[in-house]
């Protein structure tokens, strides 16, 4: 069942309805015979892995967190990670590695090749491995104790409007709230409700548009140059944008309506002034995820302390304290690479982003002083313009790897960029022959410069919310009244697709 689907918004409604007629000791068996019954939907087969994970997790956690011994805990520690991140590694990469093995032996000349295996994918198991995890880890550094009942461990994991695409939740803020139970409260479900209209429309008036775009020009390089690939990689950055931040928005307004509040994992990333701080608005779950479980254990680590002692001898002190926290950044986004998906292409995405935060450490104090030489005002709102435009088409760059289906095709996109560059290509008439017609496009970009506008207000602090919730009451009911049958008629079902993430 997709979350674009009249069945989940019918189940969130009926379910709602039911949680708050139920006293709140009882409230969290609903959510998990919801969640479990809505994961069934994608087939019963994804039970055995979810299961495996909490079952496994619960076990461990307890026996860990009695343990004294603290070779004993970190043994348990391990077994729990090798075992949980080793099935996702496997049925991840497993024909992955297997294609790359033949290749070589190709290469060599062996006749040999190795079959691949048949592998079932259970959805989202990217987004709750990495949870329990995380929980997991914390109880192994006592942050709190382990979760005596198991089946509120499975509802922590489990919890259907963040199960199949995040944001990727911390047990000690998201437990108390599945299990302690909500009161009603009207502003929740309307800022739930209102949550969900928005998410919808960034996906169907401009995620789905955006991705013919992409889709057809990507999809046909050779058809292609110049201008067109241009405007394939601006349509495929509102797509990703748009489909990723419109589900997590449906995602959060799905558990708002139950009175859960989920971490937030966007926060106007396109208007970033550095790679690094891209990353530290986009996907934010994920990325503060990696600081607190790998980043942080590794920089802390005693190889990579005597690295930086070396590395302050070699080259100085400023130098030498960076040249460490620059390899944690580069392992960290190869790591985030690998979780995207068994390819060449994500893992040199992971590289592409990685080295580039890297190099910006290390080479902060040469563009301060070049700043200083050229006299530019590193302040002025000229210079953060200019910063904003530099990060946007450095990100693009990287969202080649993505929107091609090999890195040798985003390689081969980069460079028909430049191969007879004309504006006035655009006019032969190809934009009308992908899906799209003249009002489709009308549609689409006055849709994108309605999510600039409130972006904008966004990053300037206003609230949206809370401004149209001071609104007056009949206010309040236009815009989401708007929301709906704007979504309606100006919705693209033609070839409306699944949530990208949902695959993860």
């Amino acid at each position: 069942m997709s979350f674009i689907s009249a069945g989940f918004l019918l189940t969130i409604a009926v379910g709602a309805a039911v949680y708050y007629l139920m006293p709140k000791k009882y409230q969290w068996i609903l959510l998990l015979v919801i969640s479990l019954a809505f994961y069934a939907t994608y087939g019963l087969r994804c039970f055995w892995f979810i299961s495996f994970t909490v079952l496994s997790s619960y076990f461990i956690t307890r026996i860990m967190y009695e343990a004294r011994d603290k070779n004993v805990r970190r043994m348990w520690l391990v077994l729990a990670l090798v075992s949980n991140f080793g099935i996702l590694l496997f049925l991840k990469y497993c024909n992955f590695t297997i294609g790359n093995i033949n290749l070589l032996l190709g290469a060599a000349g062996s006749g040999l090749q190795l079959k691949k295996l048949s592998i079932f994918m259970p959805l989202g198991i990217s987004f709750y491995t990495f949870q329990i995890m995380s929980y997991v880890i914390d109880i192994y550094y006592k942050k709190y104790e382990p979760e005596r009942n198991v089946f509120k461990l499975g509802l922590f994991a489990a919890f259907i409007p963040q199960l199949l695409q995040g944001p990727i939740g911390r047990f000690d803020r998201l437990a108390p709230q599945l299990l302690n139970g909500s009161s009603f409260d009207i502003k929740n479900v309307e800022y739930g409700v209102q949550r969900i209209l928005w998410g919808l429309a960034k996906k169907l008036i401009l995620a789905d548009r955006a991705y013919l775009i992409s889709n057809s020009i990507f999809g046909n390089l050779s058809e292609y140059s110049g201008a067109y690939i241009v405007v394939a990689l601006l349509a495929f950055s509102v797509y990703e944008y748009c489909d990723f931040s419109g589900g997590i928005d449906v995602v959060i307004g799905a558990a708002e309506i139950f009175g859960i509040h989920l971490d937030e994992n966007f926060r106007q990333p396109y208007f970033s002034k550095s790679i690094g701080e891209f990353w530290r608005r986009w996907h934010i779950t994920l990325g503060t995820w990696m600081k607190d479980y790998v980043f942080y254990p590794f920089s802390t680590s005693k190889k990579v302390h005597k690295l930086g002692k070396a590395a302050q001898k070699r080259f100085g002190k400023t130098t030498g304290r960076v040249i460490p926290i620059c390899l944690c950044n580069i392992l960290i986004f190869f790591i985030v690479g690998v979780w995207h998906g068994a390819a060449w292409k994500y893992i040199i995405y992971g590289l592409y982003n990685g080295i580039i935060i890297a190099l910006s450490n290390l080479l902060k104090p040469v563009y301060g002083k070049m700043a200083e030489k050229c006299h530019v005002d590193t302040t002025s709102k000229a210079w953060k313009i200019f910063s904003i435009v530099r990060t946007f088409i450095l990100v693009n760059i990287g969202w080649l790897f993505d929107a091609c289906s090999t890195a040798g095709l985003a390689f081969l996109a980069f460079g028909k960029m430049f191969v007879n560059f004309s504006f006035a290509a655009l006019g032969d008439g190809r934009l009308l022959k992908m899906g799209l017609n003249l009002r489709d496009y009308k549609v689409l970009l006055a849709g994108i410069f309605v999510l600039f506008i409130v972006s904008l207000m966004k990053e300037k602090g206003i609230n949206i919310r809370d401004f149209i919730a001071e609104r007056p009451l009949v206010i309040r009911w236009a815009v989401y009244l708007v929301l709906v049958f704007a979504t309606a008629p100006f919705g693209f079902v033609g070839t409306t697709t699944e949530f990208m993430y949902a695959q993860f």
